[in-house]
């Protein structure tokens, strides 16, 4: 199966369903080798199955691809160095690390309980350190031993991390850690060959179904409007192009940046700047700071909504 990616080996996780099993079945389709690891859980992070991975270890093969399952639970320092050691073990190397795995626990903060925070915070945060820690371990060794690889570390994050959304303070914060993670490992890992970018999905899957049923993104809604009838913008296939071009060589100048992806829309995040700046020479007084701090934020962009765009100003 010859393609953009042809012969790298790719590590997938939350590969057996929705968005990360568009990602691998692509990979698949473009050349790869992939490992396909999912814990099998529930979308609140319990439970475990193999059923999930080995399926879509079965739809690749069967299009006469290349993978093996894997249900390490990434969030376990243990298992994600098996996770890591399965794709050394059976394809003889690494090339792409897509950290895709998750879990929702939503609720108003006032009802959130530390178990919700903890489990949320452990699967997307922790999970995408543990991983991608013992991932540029190995990549920093080849690099050493003279046999670089062009590595890619693909991450998700969401628009609940860079632009909020009520009910979700655990999700919110572990995404927003996953963007500047993302951005800060960049800078660290280019003396070794390896790139570092992030994602924010858009689509419909077991996490994101409830809230599309409360809510559709005003730009999801007018993509769906002019959709052609075989297109579903909200279809979670629609996220793998960009993440396997981001895993192939091509893509060698890129890293440290933050895609959007919804539908047929590819959007390239701007993250925190510096806005409207007031000083003196010398500390300020609280007393002076009512004169001073409403005409600042009233020069600042409001914040971006849920969907990232800025709203009007009134």
């Amino acid at each position: 199966m010859a393609g953009i990616c042809e012969g790298r080996v790719v590590i997938v996780t939350g590969a057996g369903r929705g968005v990360g099993r568009g990602h691998a079945l692509e990979f698949a389709r473009q050349g790869a080798k992939v490992v396909v690891n999912d814990l099998g859980a529930k979308s609140d992070g319990s439970g475990a199955s193999i059923g999930p991975a080995q399926e879509v270890v079965n739809e690749i093969l069967a299009m006469g691809g290349q993978a093996v399952a894997n249900t390490d639970d990434i969030s376990d320092w243990e298992g994600a160095q098996r996770l890591i050691n399965t794709a050394i073990d059976t394809f003889g190397g690494l090339d792409v690390l897509v950290n895709n795995a998750g879990n929702l626990r939503d609720r108003m903060l006032v009802n959130m309980t530390l178990d919700d925070w903890d489990s949320v915070i452990r699967v997307h945060l922790r999970g995408t350190f543990c991983t991608t820690r013992h991932a540029v371990t190995y990549w920093r060794e080849q690099s050493k031993n003279g046999t670089p690889r062009q590595a890619r570390v693909i991450n998700t994050a969401s628009s609940s991390g860079l632009y909020c959304n009520p009910g979700q303070a655990n999700y919110g914060a572990a995404k927003a850690g996953i963007a500047s993670f993302s951005i800060i490992a960049a800078m660290e890992l280019g003396r070794y060959g390896v790139t570092v970018n992030c994602i924010y999905p858009t689509a419909m899957s077991r996490l994101t179904e409830e809230i599309f049923k409360q809510k559709m993104p005003a730009s999801m809604a007018a993509q769906a409007d002019n959709a052609s009838a075989d297109f579903d913008p909200l279809a979670p296939e629609n996220c793998a192009p960009l993440v396997v071009w981001l895993g192939s060589e091509q893509s060698s100048g890129i890293t440290g940046r933050v895609f959007g992806v919804a539908g047929g829309r590819i959007t390239v995040a701007e993250g925190w700047h510096a806005g409207p700046i007031a000083e003196k020479a010398g500390r300020w007084d609280p007393a002076e700071l009512g004169a001073i701090v409403p005409g600042l934020v009233a020069q600042a962009a409001p914040n971006a909504l849920t969907s990232g765009e800025i709203p009007a100003k009134s």
